[in-house]
């Protein structure tokens, strides 16, 4: 019997957004069985792909007991407190998170980029060292969200997992196959995105590539590489 809980769909509200505004999530999801213990929903900003600790949870929420079906709420929760950013890292492109624990276990998470830019093609162009808060546009990417199980035990033998268990070894096929036949529309259409996604940027690098190798010597130096966001900050996202 499949067990725990699966996320069906999540809308972004209110975004765009001013980078203060809050930030606010309509989240459905379907529980397979009544769960007689809260689920804990977070909302999470990476400040900085420098450090965790620049992390923010920006609120928490606990729902439950959780009966067996499907249901729908609102997560409304403040924007990050901006005096706990790095400077540097306001501007450009960082993750929020949304994480979902039973029994203090995480079980999923689902992770968005975030842009943050300047309206004004001035300050687009020319940004001040320090950040003009009110000033700056969020968009949180929603198309593209990157979700990712975890194996937690449900209050008996069963666990559900996105292929590694907790001691981090291979899981077993019947595990794998568990974890296809909960896959929600939600989660295979956004990996069918970041699929579509990583090919249009493969295309984009071999088109780049092919131009500065093609390109005469006094031009190669201006050829214009696409914008790719740091290895850390994808990191964050799936971690």
């Amino acid at each position: 019997m499949v067990k725990g809980v699966n996320i069906c769909d999540v809308k972004v509200m209110n975004n765009p957004a001013p980078f203060l505004d809050p930030f606010s999530f309509e989240i459905t999801f379907a529980c397979h069985e009544d769960l007689p213990d809260d689920i804990e929903w977070k909302i999470i900003y990476v400040g900085s792909a420098e450090s965790e600790k620049l992390d923010q949870t920006l609120d928490s929420v606990l729902v439950g007991p959780v009966p067996a079906g499907k249901h729908m709420f609102t997560l409304e929760v403040p924007g990050p407190d901006p005096s706990r950013i790095p400077d540097q890292d306001v501007v450009g492109v960082t993750i929020v998170l949304i994480t979902c624990s039973y029994r203090e276990k995480e079980f999923i998470r689902v992770g968005y980029y975030v842009s943050n830019s300047y309206k004004e093609l001035e300050l687009h162009e020319n940004p001040p060292e320090k950040p003009k808060y009110e000033l700056l546009e969020r968009n949180v990417l929603s198309t593209n969200a990157r979700v990712t199980r975890f194996a937690i035990d449900w209050g008996d033998s069963e666990t559900i997992t996105s292929g590694h268990v907790a001691n981090g070894e291979q899981s077993t096929v019947n595990n794998e196959e568990a974890q296809k036949n909960l896959e929600t529309d939600f989660e295979i259409q956004n990996k069918e995105n970041n699929q579509q996604q990583s090919a249009v940027e493969s295309a984009n690098e071999k088109a780049t590539g092919n131009a500065e190798k093609d390109a005469p010597s006094g031009i190669k130096d201006s050829v214009v590489e696409t914008m790719d966001t740091s290895n850390a900050a994808a990191e964050a996202a799936t971690a």
